[in-house]
């Protein structure tokens, strides 16, 4: 099973599915199993940490270049906003990383992003608060 692991993951997958459904426990690729399961939390975790990273993002455009504010900033705060929502009824234990500790992480990657598309430097400490982020 490692091989087909290693060649072709959806099968692999299937394959795996098929397994625990037919009960067929000891036929498992236990060690790759484990390590996907590992990693379905990890990434539900960067999937809400990503839609942070865009708030702050285009919150900084926002704030630091009024003039050119534009609709489609506005559209990706409030969807990102919308899919942690989801995100948090899907997975509830993810409410753990809305907290300052985890804004400030992502703002330092927000700042960089943004500093790529809009050449300004904006500053070096997030000011943003979780109700910034997360509220209307």
């Amino acid at each position: 099973m490692t091989q087909l692991y290693e060649s072709d993951y959806a099968e692999w997958a299937e394959e795996m599915a098929k397994m625990l459904s037919e009960k067929r426990f000891a036929e498992l690729d236990l060690e790759n199993l484990v390590q996907e399961v590992s990693d379905l939390s990890q990434r539900e975790r960067d999937r809400l940490l990503s839609s942070i990273r865009l708030i702050l993002q285009h919150l900084l455009k926002w704030d630091c270049q009024p003039n050119k504010r534009s609709r489609s900033w506005q559209i990706t705060i409030e969807r990102e906003r919308q899919n942690i929502k989801f995100y948090l009824e899907d997975s509830p234990s993810l409410k753990k990383y809305l907290c300052q500790e985890w804004i400030d992480k992502m703002y330092l990657i927000a700042r960089l992003d943004a500093a790529k598309q809009t050449q300004l430097d904006f500053p070096p400490e997030c000011h943003y608060t979780v109700e910034d982020v997360f509220g209307e």
